[in-house]
């Protein structure tokens, strides 16, 4: 069987982009032929921020035979055809089409539609989500425009897949959890063997939604070697210590998390008991290129006025700076604070050196740090939003604090240092969540 998975290669920053590369080695280790059909641009040029991983040095793809095409340009519609037409000559039996970002959607319309109509391949949408974090008036539009090309939908959230039906509720959807794909599906070809089927005609009468997980990552290994009560001295950390990790956005809720961190260690300060600290590691989603130049300042100025049009102005968090709440706080010496993208090789300390991941969300698509997290047994503390209480089971594998409750916050920080959550307990709640559970039930249909 041959796959495309479709989506960032493995030269981007961010979660999707090693979302997909663990994805194509898991249909790899499963025996599929497997090649990953790349984005070189991913957005509108206009947007002020370097996507590109500049600073790693090692490759997830190293030891195996997948072949990486970097083909599709956002800015140029010449690439889109292209890149149909490159996909169609592989002859696949499945494409799997990373969908993370509205503006997307006509690239992936275009793309998804030839294929639909050229080749014998299941289409499958792969959702990281369906109503967007910063909802747009354009939004919807442009995620109907590309998704209703979907044979299947792959989703990590039964939230998800509520959004799903609502966006097409003229379509019969069947969630299912083994992979076995639902109804009547059938491909009518002429004489030259071309699949003639849209997913709109009669021959398709049912889509399939894999209701799946995000799988644990198993990219980022945690070194066996690792002296944790050494790193922690030369950090100057002390005995609890509590993790933010990743790209620093507002829905991720830091601002939370630092104040509710703030408040903690100054309670237990209070008691007699100085012993927390946070660590802060990732790169401000806004803050990648040098905002001083001509170029940069002429994006941020066309990209904001789009914004404006289209946006709250709520939701423009270019000038979300939570960082900043450290000072105000008081908290710089118990606040570990590392500003900048985080390459693949230098990613597992900070899971090792922490006892709790903190995932304080204002809203949450399945997280690619809370699955990074699992693989080095950390257990979590996070809010009752999104797919959390799916994952999280409150007592066992972590703590459930209510969404923009400070002192709720509070309350499971300090559980996870009074009640510790025992690692066997994050290893049993995720052992089905493997990569190779995930890629069976893909490859069963």
């Amino acid at each position: 069987m041959h796959v495309v998975c479709f989506g960032p290669g493995p030269k981007f920053k961010g979660g999707i982009a090693q979302y997909n590369t663990a994805l194509a080695r898991a249909l790899k280790d499963e025996g599929a032929q497997v090649t990953i059909a790349s984005w070189t641009q991913q957005y509108p040029a206009i947007i002020p921020r370097e996507f590109v991983d500049k600073a790693s040095r090692s490759s997830f793809l190293e030891g195996y035979d997948i072949p990486v095409k970097y083909l599709t340009n956002w800015n140029d519609p010449r690439t889109w055809w292209g890149t149909a037409k490159a996909i169609a000559e592989l002859k696949p039996d499945k494409v799997i089409i990373q969908w993370y970002n509205p503006t997307q959607g006509i690239p992936l319309k275009t793309i998804a539609k030839y294929l639909r109509k050229r080749t014998r391949a299941e289409i499958l949408f792969d959702l990281h989500f369906v109503a967007a974090k910063e909802q747009s008036s354009l939004d919807a539009r442009l995620t109907r425009m590309a998704l209703r090309h979907g044979r299947s939908f792959i989703v990590h959230a039964y939230k998800t897949a509520e959004e799903l039906k609502a966006l097409m509720p003229e379509r019969e959807f069947e969630v299912t959890l083994d992979g076995k794909r639902s109804g009547e599906y059938r491909v009518a070809s002429g004489e030259s063997g071309r699949a003639l089927s849209v997913p709109d005609s009669p021959l398709t009468t049912h889509h399939s939604i894999l209701k799946l997980y995000h799988p644990i990552y198993s990219l980022f290994q945690p070194d066996p070697a690792f002296d944790k009560e050494a790193w922690k001295a030369q950090h100057g950390l002390r005995k609890h210590v509590f993790l933010f990790f990743g790209f620093i956005r507002k829905y991720k809720g830091l601002h939370y998390c630092i104040e509710a961190f703030a408040e903690l260690a100054k309670s237990r300060r209070n008691e007699g008991r100085d012993d927390v600290s946070l660590m802060i590691v990732g790169e401000r989603f806004w803050q990648t290129v040098d905002q001083s130049k001509l170029s940069t300042k002429l994006k941020n100025a066309v990209f904001g006025t789009l914004k404006k049009l289209f946006l709250k102005k709520a939701d423009d968090e270019r000038n979300y700076d939570p960082l900043a709440m450290v000072d105000a706080l008081g908290i710089q010496d118990r606040t570990m604070v590392v500003d900048r993208f985080i390459p693949n090789e230098e990613v597992p300390p900070y899971f090792q050196a922490a006892d709790t991941i903190v995932l304080f969300y204002e809203t949450a698509t399945p997280s690619g740090v809370e699955s990074l997290s699992y693989n080095f047994k950390l257990p979590a503390v996070a809010t009752r939003v999104g797919h959390f209480p799916e994952t999280i089971t409150d007592g066992f594998n972590g703590y459930l604090a209510n969404p923009k409750d400070i002192a709720d916050m509070v309350r499971v920080m300090n559980a996870s240092i009074e009640k510790p959550i025992p690692r066997e307990n994050v290893v049993e709640a995720t052992k089905t969540m493997s990569w190779a559970n995930y890629a069976k039930v893909v490859l069963a249909g």
